[in-house]
C-alpha cells in the first residue's frame, strides 16, 4: 500500500475512533442517529479506500509526497470543506436543538452557552448589563453564521451588536495569527475606526487573537509588519485596506472568515463606492458577512447586491414613538439674524464653559477661522476637521473623549458613529445639508440612554427647513433667547481681525467657503443664496467690509464654475454686488432683478 494510502487510512480510523467515543458519551437519540450516520459514511470511504489499495498492490510505488496542513474556511456555511477534529466537537458541545431567538432574553447573561465566558466577562467589565434592540436581533442570527443586514439609528449600540459575534468566530476557529486576517471591519472615517478598534481591543481583553488598526495618515510602514506577522481581527478605512490588499504581499485574507461593514450609508455618501467595490472583488466570497447603517437608500441596495451571493436577514429597529431621533435628546431651533450669530455663539460657549459641547460648521476653513478666533479673544476651544493632519485630529479626539467639560469646533467629518462621552450640547451653527445628517450630527448626544441637549441656528429666511426636519419625523421646538442679553463683543472681534493680517486672512477664507457651501446646498428653495445680504453675512465673520463674492459664473453651455486666484479671493466675472448685498446683472446697472444659482 502507498504510503499516502496509509496516511489516509490512519486519519480516518483516528476520526472514526473519535466519532465512536463521542457516540458513547452522548445520551440524547437524536444526536446519537446523526453521529450514526456519519460513522456509516466513513465506513463506506474505507471499503472504498481498502478498494483501491486493493487495486494499487500490484502497481510501482508512488512517489513519497509532502503533507501540508491548511486551515479549513468558513465555518458558518454548511456547504463549504468541513472543519477539522476539534472544530467539530467545539459545534457539537455547543449545538442547541431551540434556537438562539427563543432562548435568550435582553440581558446578556442570557447568553452564556452561546458566547464564550471570556467575552461575557469583558462585557460586564464594559459596564453593559442589557441587549439594546439592535444587539437583541442582531446577535442571536450573527451567532448562527447567518449574513445580515442591520438598520438603527445612531447610537442604539450598532458596534457591540457586530463585534460580539466577530469576537466569538475567531475563539471557536481557536484562529492563530499564522492564519492572517480572519475578520475585517470596514468604517467610513479615522475617527470611527480608532473608536471602534477602542471598544475592540477592550471586548477581547480575555482572548489572545491578535488585532490591528489601519487607516489614511497612518505610518504604512508599520502597517505592514503588523500585517505580516498577521491581524485576526482588523479595523480599517476602505482607501488603506484597498492599498494593502493590492501592494502588500505579506497580507493573508485567504482565510477570512467575516467582513462587517459599518455605517455604510456613510461610505457612500463621502465616495468610498468604487473602493469598497474593488474590496468585494478581492476578498474571498465564501465567507459571512454583516452590513449596518442607520439609514437605507438605492445606493445602500445596489451595494446589498454585491455583497451578498444569498439573501441576508434583514434587522430594522422599530421606531415606535415616531421619531428619527433618540430619546432622551431635547432638541431646538432659534432664528438668529446674521449679523448677530458670532456673538451668540460667544455668549452660548462662555455660558456653557462647564459643559461638554460639540459645534458644527459646513466647512474646515469655517472651522479653523473660529477656533483661532475664540482662542485668541480667551475662550479655549478645540476643533477636528478634514484638511488636519492624522495625528493632530486623532490627539484632539482623544482629548475631548476624555475630557470632563470642553468645546469641540468640527465639520461632518466628527458626525457618525463616533461614542464620545457625555456631550452635553450639539450646536448646529450651520444647518446640515440634508434631514438624515441632522440625524447623525444630533446622535453624538444622548446615547446609550443617557440625556442631551441640541440646539439649531437658522437664519429667519431658512424657517422652511424646518419643513423638511418635519417630514423626517424630527420635531423642533423654538427656543426662547433673550438677544439683548447677548454679549457685546462685535466691535471688539471686528477690530481684532481688522488689525491682525492672519485672522483677517482666516476670516475672509471661511466666508467665501460659507458662502460656497450656501450655493451647494440641497434645499435650495431654503437656502438661496441669492437672498442673502452679504453684508450681514460678513459681519457674523467678525468683518468691516464685504469681500467680493462674484465667485459664481455661467460658461457658455450655462454650467457655473467658480473661479479663484492665489489670494484667496475670487475672480470677478459676470456678476457684481448692489449696494444692499444681493447679485445683480454686471452687464445691465437697470435691471434689478436678482440672478438665481
Amino acid at each position: 500500500m502507498a504510503l499516502t494510502e496509509k496516511i489516509l487510512m490512519r486519519k480516518i480510523k483516528k476520526r472514526e475512533k473519535k466519532k465512536l467515543t463521542l457516540i458513547h458519551n452522548k445520551d440524547i437519540e437524536g444526536k446519537s442517529t446523526a453521529v450514526q450516520k456519519d460513522d456509516e459514511v466513513i465506513s463506506e470511504s474505507i471499503k472504498i479506500k481498502k478498494r483501491k489499495s486493493d487495486n494499487t498492490e500490484s502497481s510501482p510505488p508512488k512517489k513519497k509526497t509532502k503533507h501540508v496542513e491548511t486551515l479549513p474556511l468558513n465555518a458558518n456555511n454548511g456547504d463549504q470543506e468541513s472543519q477539522p477534529d476539534n472544530l467539530l466537537n467545539d459545534t457539537d458541545k455547543n449545538d442547541k436543538q431551540v434556537p438562539l431567538e427563543d432562548v435568550i432574553t435582553h440581558n446578556f447573561e442570557s447568553l452564556k452557552g452561546f458566547v464564550s465566558v471570556k467575552t461575557l466577562k469583558a462585557v460586564a467589565d464594559m459596564g453593559f448589563v442589557s441587549m439594546t434592540d439592535i444587539q437583541f436581533k442582531s446577535i442571536p442570527s450573527l451567532l448562527e453564521g447567518k449574513n445580515l443586514v442591520g438598520t438603527a439609528k445612531t447610537g442604539s449600540g450598532k458596534t457591540l451588536a457586530f463585534l460580539i459575534p466577530a469576537v466569538e468566530l475567531m475563539y471557536k476557529l481557536k484562529f492563530k495569527h499564522r492564519n492572517g486576517a480572519g475578520v475585517i471591519i470596514i468604517t467610513p472615517t479615522r475617527e470611527l475606526s480608532m473608536q471602534t478598534y477602542g471598544v475592540l481591543k477592550e471586548l477581547m481583553a480575555n482572548h489572545h487573537h491578535t488585532l490591528g488598526l489601519i487607516m489614511g495618515g497612518a505610518d504604512r510602514k508599520a502597517e505592514v509588519k503588523k500585517l505580516s506577522n498577521g491581524l485576526n481581527i482588523l479595523v480599517a478605512t476602505p482607501g488603506r485596506l484597498l492599498d494593502h490588499l493590492q501592494n502588500t504581499p505579506d497580507f493573508v485574507y485567504k482565510n477570512l472568515q467575516c467582513l462587517i461593514i459599518d455605517e455604510v450609508d456613510r461610505i457612500l455618501e463621502i465616495g468610498f463606492e468604487a473602493e469598497v467595490t474593488q474590496i468585494l472583488n478581492i476578498l474571498p466570497k465564501k465567507r459571512q458577512t454583516m452590513l449596518f447603517s442607520a439609514t437605507q437608500s438605492q445606493k445602500t441596495e445596489m451595494l446589498e447586491k454585491l455583497a451578498f451571493k444569498k439573501e441576508p436577514i434583514y434587522v430594522q429597529v422599530e421606531d415606535i414613538k415616531n421619531e428619527s431621533t433618540v430619546e432622551g435628546l431635547q432638541q431646538g431651533y432659534v432664528a438668529c439674524s446674521p449679523e448677530l450669530r458670532l456673538q451668540f455663539l460667544y455668549t452660548f460657549l462662555k455660558k456653557h464653559r462647564k459643559k461638554k459641547v460639540m459645534v458644527f460648521f459646513s466647512s474646515c476653513n469655517s472651522v479653523e477661522y473660529h477656533y483661532k478666533l475664540l482662542n485668541y479673544i480667551d475662550l479655549p476651544v478645540m476643533c477636528i476637521h478634514g484638511k488636519q493632519k492624522q495625528i493632530k485630529r486623532t490627539r484632539t479626539f482623544f482629548q475631548f473623549s476624555n475630557a470632563e467639560t470642553g468645546t469641540l469646533l468640527c465639520t461632518d467629518v466628527a458626525a457618525r458613529g463616533l461614542d464620545i462621552p457625555v456631550v452635553d450640547w450639539i450646536v448646529q451653527y450651520d444647518p446640515s445639508d440634508d434631514p438624515k445628517e441632522y440625524i447623525h450630527r444630533v446622535g453624538r448626544t444622548a446615547r446609550g440612554g443617557s440625556n442631551g441637549n441640541a440646539l439649531l441656528m437658522l437664519l429667519p429666511d431658512e424657517i422652511g427647513y424646518l419643513w423638511y426636519l418635519k417630514q423626517a419625523k424630527i420635531p423642533l421646538n423654538e427656543y426662547n433667547i433673550q438677544w439683548d442679553k447677548l454679549s457685546n463683543i462685535q466691535m471688539q472681534i471686528e477690530s481684532i481681525v481688522d488689525g491682525n493680517p492672519y485672522l483677517k486672512k482666516l476670516a475672509r477664507e471661511a466666508y467665501f467657503s460659507y458662502i460656497k457651501a450656501y450655493e451647494s446646498h440641497q434645499s435650495k428653495s431654503v437656502f438661496d443664496v441669492s437672498k442673502l445680504n452679504l453684508q450681514k453675512i460678513a459681519t457674523s465673520f467678525g468683518l468691516k467690509r464685504c469681500p467680493s463674492t462674484d465667485f459664481v459664473s455661467a460658461d457658455r453651455k450655462g454650467h457655473r464654475k467658480f473661479h479663484k486666484n492665489g489670494s484667496h479671493n475670487y475672480k470677478q466675472r459676470n456678476f457684481t454686488q448692489n449696494g444692499n448685498g444681493a447679485f445683480r446683472n454686471k452687464n445691465n446697472s437697470n435691471d434689478n432683478k436678482y440672478k438665481k444659482y
